[in-house]
Parts: structure tokens; C-alpha cells; sequence
């Protein structure tokens, strides 16, 4: 079988072949991937380690070379203009800390339907997309990946806002990058 040891990062090289990874799956530093050319590997990095869209994993001798892929995953996509509704909407997901993909004027999460309607009792209907994910790292996130510990405190926070319109957004399936360069 083949096995993936380091996350390579010398000149550039011709990937052999790809490795298409959900968000969750470029998490995981040691695991058993399906590569895209029918191949199968075991990927065995530093613990700790994460992958990215683009990273290039290798083998112990640099024979093979391994470009990972983010996949298309389901996402709620919110785009709102008004800036005051969209911060409070990446407060409310952020006290559940829920990943978010952040741009100037939208928000993306993986789908949810009980986020989902949490979003829409603020006054947002989130648009279901398949997209690759890239949330933003945690602000204690030096190293590309999640620290996942507990706080050990509760969250218990009132919620009695109204807004009285209501916002709409349509996505066609794509990478969101696309849509916020």
C-alpha cells in the first residue's frame, strides 16, 4: 500500500495524482485515503497536522506526489449588505462555534437545518450550495488546525431579536472562492 508521510514543500512538481477531501477528512493527520486515480494510500503525518486545499503530500522517497482537493460539500450560504444583521449572525454561529468561511459580505457554514433556522429567526434565508470549505483557523490556530477543547463554562444567552425584513441569496454550485475572490 502506498504510504503518505510528509506534506512536501520543496520546488514545485507535476502532481501523480489527487486526493479529494471533505473538510472534516483534511483534519485528520492519519487515516486511509480512496486517491482519485482508483489507488488507495495510508496517510501517516506529524499528529497535529492539517491539509489544505493544494498541499502536496509525498512518500518517504518523493516518488509519488499527492495534490489534495477540498471537495464540494453541502454549505449554507448567506450574503446580507446589511453589515450590523451579518455580524450578528457570525455572533450567533460563532456562541455555538460553528466553522464559519468568512468574506466581506457572506458567510458560509456547512448545512445545517437547525442553524439554518436559527439564521432565518434573524431575519436571513441561507441558500443551500455544494462548495469546497475554507473556514477561517480559530484565533488560537498557529498551526492550520483546531485546538478542540472545552471551555467549561455554559452559554446561556438570550435571544429576543426581531428584524423585520427578510434577506435572499441565490448560489449556483461552486467554489465560494469564486463568488469572493
Amino acid at each position: 500500500m502506498i504510504r503518505l508521510v510528509y506534506k512536501y514543500a520543496g520546488p514545485s512538481v507535476e502532481p501523480t495524482t489527487t486526493a479529494t477531501l471533505d473538510y472534516d477528512a483534511r483534519q485528520k493527520s492519519r487515516q486511509r485515503l480512496a486517491l482519485d486515480n482508483g489507488d488507495s494510500a495510508g496517510m501517516v503525518l506529524a499528529r497535529g497536522s492539517t491539509l489544505s486545499d493544494g498541499d502536496i503530500l509525498t512518500d518517504a522517497e518523493q516518488s509519488l506526489f499527492v495534490r489534495v482537493v477540498a471537495a464540494a460539500e453541502p454549505l449554507s450560504y448567506i450574503q446580507c449588505v446589511d453589515r450590523l444583521l451579518l455580524n450578528r449572525i457570525c455572533y450567533h454561529l460563532g456562541n455555538r462555534h460553528v466553522p464559519l468561511q468568512v468574506h466581506a459580505d457572506a458567510v458560509a457554514y456547512r448545512h445545517d437545518h437547525v442553524l439554518d433556522d436559527m439564521v432565518a429567526g434573524l431575519g436571513v434565508t441561507p441558500q443551500v450550495c455544494r462548495a469546497a470549505f475554507h473556514p477561517e483557523p480559530g484565533a488560537y490556530d498557529h498551526h492550520g488546525h483546531g485546538h478542540g477543547h472545552g471551555h467549561g463554562h455554559g452559554h446561556g444567552h438570550g435571544h429576543g431579536h426581531e428584524h423585520e425584513h427578510e434577506h435572499h441569496v441565490g448560489v449556483a454550485d461552486e467554489d465560494l472562492s469564486r463568488l469572493h475572490g
